[in-house]
């Protein structure tokens, strides 16, 4: 079976994700990802009448964001017309499963060029989100609310907490982390490798820089914010007064009535704006296009798990793509686990017993935001980047996603 190799990873920074607010907010989704599109062609030189596919996560697939996003936003970027593009949807986990698809199409043979990533701009997809519709629940099917009753994901990361034991001084503790950790890596420069400016039209600068970070974060500020999921608890979903809360404790009734709510607007994902690529090949192109691959993608692997608790998906995934890889935890270098909510990235150290000096060692989610569809692209970029800094050799990308799924990879660096 062939190699696939990482050629080149590139994101932009993230924008806030709100409307008048953040600084990517007034542009079309297309040119954001036509951005990353444009510096992944023009940093290697690329000749995209050879690129097989670009293969695109965007979660949210309405409006402007849909359309086929990946083929469109190549012609935005002035791609060859040869250059095909197909746009799918593993919501947060998308921007994994496009790189392990691209993967697998040049393992197998089929493909020797293809573009992987993902572009989400949360200040549209806000802008049109139905309250009374939403999206990752159950789309109103009744059937499968009663087979799997599918909850908000922040009372999923409360009843998670509860049953784990997690309490509201750990999951701040590690947001306070996740915020040093971005700083320290923005003051010294470690996402420049990978991090392109975007432009509007006109030519002018957007943002060349992540705007979401909050590098003052403390447990005492921390400790001033209220809870939020709370208030999503005991919201109805349906005329007969089902609620949020009531979803999950139909299959968890150990925490009804005393349910911890620990997580708030500092321990949660950011809400923000941003798109990513990475260039994967085979060697035969690598080599006629005098292209160095960067890393080698080692293994992937795809993992279910409770959809109504919906976020323990990352740890079974961690384990079945090690196995996969015949490695163990120790041979990881450099850990990415999506900080969709603290909890998420607490339980995937404490369960898998990992160095937390290994994990998130630039800052997560928390601090940098988690724009849907291109985080996992975004995470396998940061991870190469920090292999090539630190001179580590294996990293492992992971993450929850709704439906209670979790994508993996993990990917090897060359000269190691």
């Amino acid at each position: 079976m062939a190699e696939a190799y990482i050629i080149d990873a590139v994101r932009t920074p993230r924008g806030i994700g709100k409307v008048g607010k953040g600084s990517l907010a007034h542009l079309h989704p297309q040119h954001l990802g036509a951005t990353v599109l444009g510096a992944i062609r023009d940093r290697n030189n690329l000749d995209t009448s050879t690129v097989d596919d670009i293969i695109w996560g965007t979660s949210s697939q309405r409006g402007a964001q849909g359309a086929d996003m990946g083929r469109m936003a190549a012609l935005d970027a002035g791609f060859d017309v040869k250059a095909s593009g197909v746009t799918l949807d593993r919501f947060c986990g998308s921007g994994i499963t496009t790189v392990s698809l691209a993967a697998a199409q040049i393992m197998s043979g089929m493909e020797d060029c293809v573009i992987a990533g993902g572009c989400e701009m949360m200040s549209y997809t806000a802008s049109t989100a139905d309250p009374k519709n939403p999206p990752m629940m159950d789309a109103g099917n009744l059937h499968l609310r009663e087979m799997h009753p599918q909850s908000q994901q922040g009372c999923c990361a409360d009843a998670i907490a509860t049953l784990e034991g997690i309490d509201r001084e750990a999951v701040d503790q590690l947001a306070v982390v996740s915020q040093e950790r971005a700083k320290k890596a923005m003051d010294e420069g470690r996402f420049d490798k990978s991090v392109v400016p975007v432009y509007n039209r006109d030519g002018s600068l957007a943002l060349d820089k992540d705007e979401f970070p909050r590098p003052g974060t403390t447990m005492e500020s921390l400790s001033g914010l209220k809870t939020v999921f709370n208030m999503f608890w005991d919201i109805p979903v349906d005329d007969k007064g089902t609620t949020y809360g009531n979803m999950i404790e139909k299959k968890y009734p150990q925490i009804q009535g005393n349910v911890q709510h620990v997580h708030h607007a500092g321990n949660s994902s950011g809400v923000v704006d941003g798109a990513a690529a990475i260039l994967v090949t085979s060697k035969e192109y690598a080599d006629e296009n005098g292209l160095k691959p960067r890393a080698r993608i080692v293994a992937t692997a795809n993992m279910g798990d409770c959809p109504t608790l919906m976020l323990n998906a990352p740890v079974a995934a961690a384990k079945k793509v090690l196995e996969k890889a015949n490695m163990t935890t120790d041979d990881i270098d450099v850990y990415e686990i999506n900080e969709a909510f603290s909890v998420v990235a607490e339980k995937f150290i404490r369960d898998l017993k990992l160095d937390r000096e290994k994990v998130n060692i630039n800052g997560g989610a928390m601090a940098l935001g988690h724009p849907i569809g291109a985080t996992g692209s975004i995470l396998i970029g940061t991870a190469l980047d920090e292999l090539e800094r630190s001179g580590g050799k294996y990293g492992l990308v992971t993450m929850c996603a709704a439906g209670g799924m979790a994508p993996a990879i993990i990917i090897e660096r060359l000269d190691a």
